[in-house]
């Protein structure tokens, strides 16, 4: 393992559903020892040991998962939420025990699985970096040595002695990612953490990493983001249901898990029946998202001179000022095509508890034929997100004998719009007879 620094074998987490356990006192963990040795000859016969009694109550976050990092290497990975992603991380950053398996990590870990973890809110942006940076393992000189450092990429100086609680939800994950991303371990673990703040601030944490990259250290990045995946790591593995379904090139796994995503929407039509499971938090959760056609019908087809109709149904639990929704489009290399938001509809009214509809209209003779995965994210715009950017719904568009099909070869891009031209003119060159 001397190249190595992460091997993961044979990966399991099982955590149970439901159910909550009673606060454990000291008493209790005495009691129990001193009843162990006889619990045997009192106790009924239980299950074999890693088998519940009961498989129904339990639910596998991971399982049989198993790989290697070498070092200096970057490996993204990617799957649906509830692939197993974060708790993977979290394993590695030995924040919870794997149920079963191994893992063997050589060198010192930095995490960033959550923005802001130990930031106390009456407490100065001074005093947090210090106590941010030593829960994360920085030594006081080191924070000492980058703290004009942090400071500057946090683009908070003029507050930097001003409590916390009274900063804006952007100057307050600008300042925590700063702390972290500052750190120097030989293996760093990243969950998500790059979509925080505005888009100036994303690409200057988007450069950040790629600075820890080339400085030879290793990168273990989760993300839903398929650019920065490609742009950013030389491995990447897909995860689906807690399973490795796959590891390579990250055009082809993201190729391989975009078209996993069209094989399962390829109707043009995804419901979520119960509000709990649906994508969302406890403001807003979709209900459902249909791809519509001319004459009002769903379909998971469309020929390119057809609009394409993307109707969004969503319940409100909680009054929300502000939110947008921001659709992208992917094709099946995972580039994105464009993206679009509704928040130029918005009057920054409150939305209050109940049903609401929107509706996105892709024009005709747009798009280029090839299959497309829908991306949509929630959220109040440098305040919160309510629902993190996922690959939901796909559909295909097929050449219905308009733009490009006069041609053999498949026409090049990800669009194929169909723009005016002017008819050849005859012109009389400068310096010609």
């Amino acid at each position: 393992m001397r190249d190595l620094a992460v091997r993961v074998e044979n990966l399991g987490k099982r955590y149970r559903i439901g159910g909550r356990f009673r606060y454990r006192a000291l008493r209790d963990t005495l009691t129990e020892a001193i009843y162990f040795p006889f619990r045997r000859l009192i106790s009924t016969p239980r299950s074999a040991p890693g088998q519940p009694a009961d498989e129904k109550a339990y639910i596998w976050a991971l399982r049989g998962v198993s790989f290697e990092i070498k070092q200096g290497e970057v490996v993204g990975i990617i799957g649906r939420n509830g692939a197993g992603k974060t708790t993977l991380l979290k394993i590695l950053s030995r924040i919870t025990e794997p149920t079963e398996g191994e893992v063997k990590i050589c060198g010192r870990v930095g995490s960033l699985l959550e923005v802001g973890t130990g930031f106390h809110p009456e407490l100065t942006g001074r005093e947090n970096i210090y106590l941010n940076g030593a829960i994360l393992g920085m030594k006081k000189a080191e924070i000492d040595r980058k703290f004009d450092e942090i400071v500057t990429f946090a683009e908070v100086e003029k507050f930097i002695d001003t409590p916390v609680k009274h900063y804006s939800s952007g100057m307050y994950v600008r300042l925590a990612f700063a702390v972290a991303a500052h750190l120097e371990p030989e293996i760093l673990l990243v969950d998500e953490v790059l979509a925080v703040g505005d888009a100036a601030f994303q690409k200057k944490c988007l450069g950040k990493m790629g600075d820890v990259a080339k400085a030879g250290r290793t990168v273990l990045v989760v993300s839903h983001n398929m650019g920065m995946v490609r742009f950013l790591c030389q491995r990447s593995i897909l995860l689906a249901d807690g399973e490795m379904i796959m590891e390579g090139r990250p055009e082809q796994v993201i190729a391989h898990y975009l078209s996993s995503c069209s094989s399962e929407t390829a109707e043009g039509e995804i419901e979520w029946p119960k509000g709990e499971q649906a994508p969302g938090d406890d403001s807003m959760r979709l209900r459902s998202i249909r791809l519509v056609g001319p004459l009002g019908t769903t379909q998971g087809i469309f020929g390119l001179d057809q609009p394409i109709r993307v109707e969004i149904t969503y319940r409100i639990l909680k009054p929300v000022r502000g939110m947008r929704f921001v659709l992208g489009l992917l094709n099946q290399e995972g580039i994105l095509a464009f993206a679009s938001t509704n928040q130029n509809l918005r009057d920054e009214g409150v939305l209050y508890p109940g049903c609401y509809r929107t509706c996105c209209v892709i024009p005709e003779k747009l798009l280029n034929r090839g299959r497309y995965v829908v991306r949509l994210s929630a959220g109040i715009p440098g305040v919160k997100k309510l629902m993190p950017g996922q690959e939901l719904i796909s559909f295909a568009v097929e050449d219905s004998g308009t733009h490009g099909s006069y041609f053999p070869e498949s026409w090049p891009g990800v669009l194929a719009p169909l723009l005016t031209w002017e008819a050849d003119q005859r012109i009389e060159a400068e310096g010609e007879d």
